[in-house]
């Protein structure tokens, strides 16, 4: 299970973290403001009423062994300046990945310079899809085509290779359906195009391709990543 820190609880924070626990994160989430800590408490593992830019604060809840940490809080005034010591007390702290909300692109390159792995846009890009996109690295791209259920680009994992489609049970074990395989190399294993629309029970699955898989949003997260 990952553990992620969600640093302010906004509008975009909030949906974050409470997207993040619904796929299986285990979530602490962090805000200054008591009310924002009791709104949530009852929706992830962990939430923290305190200043995130003290460094003793977050070691003592455990956000130095966190997997990765999202600086979503707002940035007008003084709170930029917050966001920018929370990003160098993460970095000090040796969280590997450090995601930072940002309101233009100036205040995002400052976020970059100072530590941030990636910076978010939340104008542009919804909290759902970064929920997604550090539950589930594996799946490169996500088309929903009914509430909760999607059609998915999954990298196959080296635990597929070699393995047939009728070995793997794909439906049985995970129930999600497999569309369509990407072929990476289609000429090594003898065929003459890139793309399999109709996967029949004796295809074979190889670690370098690409899955095109249809199910419910939960089950497609929760597929093997080796």
């Amino acid at each position: 299970m990952k553990r992620i820190a969600v640093i302010g609880l906004g509008r975009f924070g909030t949906k974050l973290a409470m997207a993040l626990s619904m796929s299986g994160a285990e979530v602490i989430a962090i805000d200054r403001d008591r009310e924002s800590v009791e709104d949530i408490r009852d929706q992830v593992a962990h939430a923290v009423r305190m200043d995130s830019t003290e460094i003793d604060a977050l070691r003592s809840q455990g956000v130095d062994k966190a997997d990765a940490a999202v600086v979503g809080m707002a940035q007008g005034g003084s709170a930029f300046e917050s966001a920018v010591m929370t990003i160098v007390n993460l970095k000090e702290l040796g969280v590997p990945k450090i995601y930072a909300r940002a309101a233009s692109v100036t205040m995002g390159r400052v976020l970059t310079a100072v530590g941030a792995t990636e910076v978010i846009y939340p104008e542009n890009e919804t909290a759902q899809r970064w929920a997604y996109k550090l539950i589930a690295p594996h799946i490169t791209d996500k088309i929903a085509f009914a509430p909760g259920y999607s059609l998915a680009s999954v990298k196959a994992p080296a635990s597929f290779d070699g393995r047939t489609i009728m070995e793997l049970q794909l439906r049985q074990k995970y129930n999600v359906n497999l569309v369509a395989i990407q072929r990476a190399e289609p000429k090594k294993f003898g065929e003459s195009h890139d793309t399999i629309t109709v996967p029949a029970p004796d295809t074979v699955i190889y670690s370098a391709d690409v899955l095109m898989i249809a199910g419910s949003d939960d089950e497609i997260a929760r597929l093997p990543r080796e």
